[in-house]
């Protein structure tokens, strides 16, 4: 499992766009964790699904609210993971209005919750492999903190408390 001081894997998220710019076309693109993390400090925070109730009603609202908190925390940009494919994070992005505060990106395959150990099996609920629920503060590519939830639980990943080890 990774902890602080690890590199994050290296691998490639989705992100949807909904206008071409900035190298960008419209629809699916990919993210390059390792270039996108190169020389900036991540709010990082991933949870089981799009549009699940927690995740919805507490998780994603609670980052997009403490968007100037965290630039001013020395935060470059915040991203939401979840393992679905980029058109559900699209949806969804549109949905909690995330656009300009918070990256919605897609780990459609579980391929970086694989690869950091943050796996979810929900498959007895219909969901199959998930993410974790858990926050982490990434500088220049390193996890500088980590905050990983109990099964059920929302206490920890919280914006309040990555925000909090933001400013330390």
């Amino acid at each position: 499992m990774i902890k602080v001081g690890d590199t994050l894997p290296a691998t490639v998220l989705m992100e949807f766009s909904e206008v071409d710019g900035e190298g960008c076309s419209i629809g699916p693109n990919p993210v390059d964790v390792a270039k996108a993390t190169a020389g900036k400090t991540i709010a990082l925070f991933a949870l089981p699904g799009a549009f699940t109730p927690t995740c919805s009603a507490k998780h994603v609202p609670g980052y997009v609210e403490n968007v100037a908190a965290f630039k001013a925390a020395g935060v470059d940009e915040i991203w939401c993971l979840s393992v679905n494919d980029a058109f559900v994070m699209g949806a969804w992005a549109r949905d909690q209005k995330t656009d300009g505060k918070v990256r919605m990106l897609a780990d459609g395959s579980a391929a970086f919750a694989q690869a950091t150990g943050l796996t979810l099996d929900l498959t007895s609920r219909g969901m199959g492999l998930r993410s974790n629920r858990y926050s982490m503060l990434v500088k220049d590519g390193k996890v500088a903190a980590l905050n990983i939830e109990g099964p059920g639980k929302f206490e920890v990943s919280d914006a309040a408390t990555l925000l909090a080890q933001a400013k330390a």
